[in-house]
């Protein structure tokens, strides 16, 4: 048996193998949409990501928020005037069936609000911490059933002072 033999194409992978990496894919983009959603687009659509049950919730404190359509009254309250950036690293998914996974991710939050436009000076960032997520697969649709917020450091946002008239 000749055991120097060649690995065979990634385009002859088995089924097995590609249904994993695209759902790890998948599970890997929800985490990005999820914050750029937060960032530049609408906030309670994020809400959109979940599953109908969907849970976000603060590994300390009492903040909970469940279902869809808390979640979208939660998110979409936040500040019209709030200016912030999500940067998330270390995105490691784990396929725990063929319609279940699981995921940490490191982020770090810069955040102000009272923002009115242009670029600001740089600043710390408020918020940095681990996403703990849970993904089900619905109707052939990858969402998050739960995500945890742990934060290793944090602190207050900031509000700008108004600028004056020109």
């Amino acid at each position: 048996m000749d055991t120097d033999a060649p690995e065979p194409p990634a385009s002859r992978a088995s089924p097995d193998l590609l249904d994993r990496l695209i759902a790890e894919r998948a599970c890997e983009r929800l985490v990005v949409e999820f914050v750029r959603t937060l960032d530049l687009g609408e906030p309670g659509d994020v809400a959109e990501l979940f599953t109908p049950d969907g849970v976000w919730e603060w590994a300390e404190g009492d903040r909970r928020i469940e279902g869809r359509d808390t979640l979208r009254a939660y998110f979409g309250a936040r500040p019209a005037d709030r200016l912030s950036r999500r940067l998330c690293t270390n995105i490691l998914v784990t396929l725990t069936s063929a319609s279940t996974a699981s995921a940490s991710t490191y982020f770090t939050t810069y955040r102000v609000d009272g923002h009115t436009g242009g670029m600001l000076p740089p600043r710390l960032p408020v918020q940095v911490g681990h996403y703990e997520d849970t993904f089900r697969k619905v109707d052939g649709r990858w969402l998050l059933a739960a995500r945890a917020l742990f934060l290793d450091f944090g602190g207050p946002t900031e509000r700008l002072a108004p600028t004056a008239p020109r």
